[in-house]
């Protein structure tokens, strides 16, 4: 076995990698169709097997069919691949039988193992949880079944970074070289000068995808023309916005592209330290990087005189304290120097003087997964994708209400309508549509008025909104927009590092007149409504001065959820705060409830759970709420079998 891997690293480095063309003999090519199980003698088994796949029980479908293979199909194989996008299909499983194209089946859990195996390896197909097929069009199909990139979920998007999710096994440096992986890298260093990438790249258009989008080219530039000893290039991976999930399946599903986009552009900035500074408790997106990055270097592709080529670079791996705030890109470098991770002021720029006061570039997941596909077709090629100030594509995180949620990827230029309607195809359970709540909790609520804004860097700018770190969580009716503003303002006043004092005090004053707004009254009175009508009043002046004076993006974007979401919800704010009335039902200081004593049988199942203690009454007999006592849990209403409680 040792000296099969061996003779399969020499042919895969000396055939493939160190190729100086782009069409290999067709003698390699039958190789490497191998090692991509595009041609097999035994059935493969593919288990989705990313974070979203094991929550929702892919462990267990994976042992499942592991246990199954063993014991009927002995030479059969069963690989985890990455995470191909939308949740709601987790765990999802791909069955390829030799000469027949590879089937897709969702929400395999594992007491469906053992039947779908059985029926798939004898052509009985089942249908109830057949998603598509993959595969050549044609020989091996599966008539009657669409093809993957044929589904809605599928055919709307435009899939550059997420191409090779879900496609691979995301473990085996073997299959990505296979499938044309490194050799970009390869070629840049042994063709090009560090300028000509930088110029490349900055002709492609590409802009960061995440804060104000800035020309990733020039940045590159700025470090590289910097004079100094040494240089580093950091991915920054911690990924921490509440709803916001797409770095992890990205690093996930595809590891080895996000390090040949760290590789080229350490080499474009003459960098020869690169840094992947990774989100606490990832636990298997470190495990798959470190994999990665020890298989990148047991290939020669890091460490030093790579290739011949004259480039050195290693590649380190660096887990963040735990602080939302250690995003900020000032504030990340302090913690990697072993400081406390607070922010400085700009200028100077990392670019000019970051890590080590060396010129430092930063650039996120997202932004380095283009690099090798720009430097592989060319940047007239990226140019073709998207708009023309914004080229290229923008992945988004979707949660929330509607009726899928996953990872997307939208060709830039398509309207947040397009990717609420054509891809999450709207509300689940038959709810009505109120926001989207875009870029975390500095973002922005969009309302149905907004939802023809572009996704295109201008155009949200003009519309005074961002992407952020791709946050997509949509809101239907049974959301409080008020409370949702309140928990994002509580997460940033706990995130805040307290450096400065406009976010320091700010975020904790705003959060405290917004708990106002929600909790319970008491001795209600014209006073205290007129000191809620003017906390939330001096909220935008609070806001204003923050935006002015905060050090980093933390405190100048802290207040932007709510003034969007005063903006564009004015009523649900007044309602709050004159009639003391939260329509969605989910405020607990403003909801009243009471006993149906018509409905009651006296089950006692609500005073039981009751925490408060605040529920009385008989056996049998119609039990009461004392008002004074009830915090406004929901308890009660949720363990009522007989719909007796009723909620105002």
């Amino acid at each position: 076995m040792k000296d099969k891997i061996q003779n399969i690293k020499k042919f895969l480095t000396e055939r493939v990698l160190l190729q100086g063309h782009e069409v290999l003999p067709e003698a390699t090519e039958r190789v490497l169709q191998a090692i991509r199980r595009e041609k097999i003698d035994e059935p493969v088994i593919y288990v989705s097997s990313g974070t979203a796949s094991l929550i929702a029980g892919g462990g267990y479908t994976y042992n499942a069919a592991f246990s199954y293979l063993k014991d009927n199909y002995s030479g059969a194989e069963v690989v985890k691949t990455g995470c191909i996008g939308p949740l709601n299909y987790e765990p999802l499983i791909c069955i390829q039988l030799p000469g027949k194209n590879k089937l897709f089946f969702r929400n395999i859990t594992e007491e469906k193992v053992e039947p779908l195996l059985n029926g798939v390896l004898h052509n009985d197909i089942p249908e109830d949880d057949l998603l598509g097929q993959s595969g050549s069009k044609d020989y091996g199909i599966w008539h009657g079944v669409p093809f993957m990139n044929e589904v809605p979920f599928f055919a709307r998007q435009k899939r550059l970074i997420l191409g090779n999710c879900g496609c691979y096994d995301p473990e085996s440096i073997e299959e990505y070289i296979a499938r044309g992986g490194y050799r970009t890298f390869i070629k840049t260093i042994r063709n090009y000068t560090h300028g000509e990438v930088c110029d490349i790249i900055e002709r492609s258009g590409l802009r960061g995808r995440s804060g104000g989008g800035y020309n990733t080219g020039l940045k590159w530039k700025s470090a590289l023309y910097t004079n100094a000893s040494s240089r580093y290039l950091i991915c920054n991976a911690r990924e921490s916005d509440p709803g916001s999930f797409a770095n992890i399946t990205i690093m996930e599903s595809d590891p080895h592209r996000l390090l040949e986009g760290v590789a080229i552009a350490s080499y474009a900035i003459d960098a020869t330290t690169a840094i992947i500074y990774l989100r606490s408790g990832s636990e298997l997106t470190r495990k798959r990087i470190e994999l990665a990055v020890n298989q990148a270097r047991d290939y020669g592709l890091l460490g030093h005189n790579i290739f011949s080529s004259g480039f050195n670079l290693d590649i380190l791996i660096r887990t963040e304290p735990g602080a939302f705030v250690c995003g900020e890109e000032t504030a990340l470098i302090a913690s990697l120097e072993g400081k406390r991770g607070m922010p400085r002021p700009k200028p100077p720029y990392p670019s000019n003087s970051g890590l080590a006061g060396k010129p430092t570039v930063i650039n996120n997941v997202e932004t380095l997964m283009n690099v090798p596909l720009i430097m592989q077709n060319g940047p007239d090629w990226y140019r073709e994708t998207g708009t023309e100030k914004s080229p290229g594509t923008k992945v988004f995180s979707i949660s929330g209400k509607g009726r899928f949620t996953g990872v997307v990827e939208v060709e830039m230029g398509k309207s947040i309508r397009y990717i609420l309607d054509e891809i999450v195809d709207g509300i689940k359970d038959g709810g009505t549509f109120k926001a989207v709540e875009l870029g975390g909790p500095s973002g922005f609520f969009i309302d149905e008025s907004m939802l023809d804004v572009k996704v295109d860097f201008e155009a949200m700018a003009e519309a005074e909104m961002g992407m952020g770190a791709g946050g997509f969580v949509v809101i239907d009716s049974s959301v409080c927009i008020v409370d949702m503003v309140r928990y994002y303002m509580d997460f940033l006043r706990k995130e805040s590092c307290g450096k400065c004092i406009p976010c320091r005090e700010g975020t904790a004053r705003m959060f405290e007149i917004l708990e106002n707004v929600i909790k319970k009254p008491e001795g209600e009175d014209s006073l205290s409504t007129l000191e809620r009508f003017k906390g939330v009043m001096q909220l935008e002046s609070i806001a204003t001065v923050m935006h002015d004076t905060s050090l980093c993006g933390l405190g100048q974007t802290a207040a932007n959820p709510f003034i969007s979401a005063l903006k564009k919800f004015r009523d649900e704010f007044e309602e709050h705060i004159f009639e003391r009335k939260c329509r969605a039902n989910q405020c607990r200081g403003l909801r009243t409830f009471t006993v149906d004593v018509d409905k009651c049988t006296g089950c006692t199942a609500c005073a039981v759970k009751c925490p408060e203690n605040a529920i009385y009454g008989t056996r049998l007999q119609p039990f009461f709420i004392v008002a004074e006592k009830c915090t406004g849990c929901g308890i009660c209403y949720e363990v009522c079998k007989f719909s007796a409680i009723i909620v105002k």
